[in-house]
């Protein structure tokens, strides 16, 4: 794989890892959102267990989400949760510091003061710790200025928790929490004067006690005023019956049934409107969750399929630009090898050439040798003897029959050393090795390349065959080895040579690719011709095997005389 398809394959395996981290992510975001809304649906129903279990379902994904605004959503409603009931085995306080932390970190004042405020709460059965808490508002308070308006509920709590140890205290919180107080907020107002009587009445100075109390009654409100009335109504009632005005007391114990009875009403009214409010809300929140879920599986279904798809796309887009770089590589290597083998042949023939070359002039320096060594000296003695009997049959010193026989024994040898020169050069350029040995020697040197196998397999060539013959023969086979090299794509051939009655059969079988005969013209073949054209000279016969994938056999007929 080259370094362009590997750096695609980068991007692609980076680009599927982004979006299965995401699909993972957002359903984990969603799992927690929908266990904190079923949690507040259950808070709603006073399902307190139901309502816990899944708050801290959504505490613990939104914890290894780590978005720590959600997760501090949920410490809080774990501690309002756990701090207003009685009948969940928690402490509640681990959720507030872990609120509170969240709130340091964030550096928001309006949280850490939230914060503060519900430490206080906490703390409020236990005087020390609870105003400690309080002290420690006013404190945070004064650093920031823009929250002056606070201190009102600070002040107050004080002065309600040193009622009963420092009545003294209890008077000084009291004034300031009056200095504090916004005079357009009624309701904050009239909790002062309420408060404030309340502490006289334990004081046991029960005028005091009417005097804030007539204070308070005067102040009306926009809601909630019943229940207002029905405590000021009671503790005038009860100062009234303390200080021996029993006529008074009487008058405002009326008033105070009366505005209880008005309030039971009231509130039973508002209880049948909140249980069927609440009813409506829960099949609201019901068929929400139940779309919601609807919606999330959709989604993710959706996500997963984009995600299959896109892995599948980059794995076949893959998968096409590697069979294709792998089949461009075999294409090469096929042709390299061809272009090796056919050097390989070429060199081979050139190496024959200069062979025969090298063969035919020592050949010829032999002959010319022989010629005058040999037949030079013959004829030599021969023209002695003819003049010999030119000389005799003028003077007849010599028997002629003699001279004549002596003469004739030498154009007899003259005619043997003849014969024999020239039966040893029709001994060939192939005399020294035969041409089976030529062919497996080819065959060897090809094989020894490991792209093709050529077996050569004999039969009754024990004896040599004339030289041009074999000449003839070794120049056919070669011819047609090369064509299985370009053309057949072969990984094996087999070259059969026998000699039987007279008639030498060549049989060249591959495996490779094959050809329909019918759709090809072999007379218009060069090598097929040139191979046709020789085997027609020696008076042989060549027919040709072969079938589409399933390779070809050349069968070759030469009779031997």
């Amino acid at each position: 794989m080259n370094l362009k398809n590997i750096n695609v394959f980068k991007l692609h395996f980076l680009f599927f890892l982004i979006c299965s981290f995401s699909y993972a992510q957002n359903s984990k975001i969603d799992s927690a959102y929908f266990y904190f809304k079923k949690g507040e649906k259950f808070d709603f129903e006073n399902k307190h267990f139901k309502a816990y279990e899944n708050y801290i379902k959504s505490k613990l994904l939104y914890q290894k989400l780590t978005l720590e605004d959600s997760l501090a959503k949920c410490h809080l409603k774990l501690f309002d949760l756990i701090n207003s009931q009685n009948n969940l085995n928690e402490d509640s306080k681990p959720y507030l510091d872990a609120y509170h932390e969240y709130a340091l970190h964030k550096k928001d004042s309006a949280l850490i003061l939230d914060a503060l405020y519900l430490y206080g709460q906490y703390f409020y059965s236990n005087q020390k710790k609870s105003i400690a808490a309080y002290k420690q508002i006013l404190k945070f308070i004064d650093r920031n200025e823009r929250f002056s308006k606070s201190k009102f509920p600070a002040y107050i709590n004080i002065a309600n928790l040193y009622i009963t140890s420092s009545k003294d205290s209890a008077e000084l919180y009291f004034k300031k929490g009056l200095k504090s107080i916004d005079k357009k907020n009624k309701e904050q107002l009239l909790g002062y004067y309420i408060n404030y009587a309340n502490f006289f009445e334990k004081q046991s100075t029960f005028k005091e006690a009417i005097v804030q109390l007539k204070k308070a009654e005067v102040i009306k409100l926009n809601a909630y005023q019943l229940k207002y009335d029905k405590i000021i109504f009671g503790k005038f009632a009860n100062c009234y019956q303390k200080i021996g005005d029993y006529k008074n007391a009487y008058k405002y114990y009326e008033k105070y049934n009366i505005t209880r009875d008005r309030l039971n009403n009231t509130e039973q009214n508002i209880a049948i409107s909140d249980l069927d409010k609440k009813y409506q809300t829960a099949e609201k929140d019901a068929l929400i969750l139940e779309t919601e879920t609807r919606r999330l599986k959709n989604r993710n279904f959706l996500i997963v399929s984009i995600l299959v798809l896109i892995l599948v796309s980059i794995i076949a887009i893959l998968t096409l630009k590697n069979s294709r770089r792998k089949r461009k590589l075999a294409e090469q290597e096929a042709e390299l090898e061809t272009q090796k083998n056919l050097t390989f042949l070429k060199e081979q023939e050139i190496t024959t050439i200069n062979a025969m070359v090298d063969g035919q002039e020592k050949e010829r320096k032999r002959i010319a040798e022989d010629l005058h060594d040999n037949l030079g000296s013959v004829l030599a003695t021969l023209k002695l003897h003819f003049e010999n009997l030119k000389i005799n049959r003028e003077k007849q010193k010599i028997n002629q029959e003699t001279l004549f026989d002596k003469t004739e024994n030498l154009i007899d040898e003259a005619y043997l050393k003849v014969r024999s020169i020239a039966h040893a050069k029709n001994a060939g350029v192939i005399a020294n090795q035969g041409l089976l040995l030529a062919v497996q020697m080819m065959a060897e040197k090809i094989s020894s390349a490991n792209k093709i196998k050529i077996e050569v397999i004999d039969f009754g060539l024990d004896q040599r065959l004339d030289n041009s013959l074999e000449l003839t023969t070794f120049r056919v086979i070669q011819e047609l080895i090369t064509n299985i090299i370009k053309h057949a794509n072969a990984k094996n051939a087999t070259i059969h040579i026998s000699l039987y009655d007279k008639n030498l059969n060549i049989i060249v079988e591959d495996d490779g690719i094959g050809f329909d005969i019918k759709k090809i013209n072999l007379k218009n073949s060069m090598g097929i011709s040139s191979i046709q054209t020789r085997i027609e000279y020696l008076k042989g016969t060549f027919n040709v095997d072969s079938t589409l994938h399933k390779g070809a056999s050349i069968i070759i007929d030469i009779p031997v005389l």
